[in-house]
């Protein structure tokens, strides 16, 4: 069984903020937090041609730190993927508060341990505030793995 999800995540509130989008929706998660799936409209639709393809994500759109970071002013700001596939796969996540890049861009690939401190996502999760709950990690507390596939979040 796969997973995947290329996302934005911020404070459900940052989220209300930012006006009308694309081809995704904002979906509310746990502890107050939201997440902005990055669909293949949306990443069309945010897409800057002329900007660098971004090397540490599969799935950023070209240009959309610029966007990352002015959110990031309302409320810290995440942007996180991650794909698997029969228990194998990989994951990257960073972080930006008051307009600048403060964790990662951080890449767990799939032939490596988790880091002591967690994977990437679970990392970037603590930055927006999430907390693990009994033997769940911050993925699992804040609701990420209500989904295995990223257009099952607009459903």
């Amino acid at each position: 069984m796969g997973y995947e999800l290329a996302a934005v995540i911020a404070a459900e509130a940052l989220f209300r903020t930012i006006g009308e989008l694309t081809g995704t929706k904002i979906v509310p998660i746990a502890q107050g937090l939201a997440l902005l799936p990055i669909t293949d409209d949306f990443f069309d639709s945010v897409t800057d041609p002329t900007a660098p393809r971004d090397p540490d994500f599969w799935k950023l759109p070209c240009g959309f730190t610029d966007r990352l970071a002015t959110w990031s002013q309302v409320g810290p700001t995440a942007y996180v993927e991650a794909e698997y596939f029969g228990g194998v796969g990989s994951q990257t996540a960073a972080v930006w508060i008051d307009g600048t890049i403060v964790f990662g861009p951080l890449h767990l690939a799939e032939d490596e341990p988790t880091p002591t401190a967690g994977t990437p996502i679970s990392q970037a999760l603590r930055h927006l505030g999430v907390r693990q709950a009994g033997k769940s990690d911050e993925f699992d507390a804040a609701g990420l793995g209500r989904h295995r596939h990223l257009k099952d979040w607009l459903d």
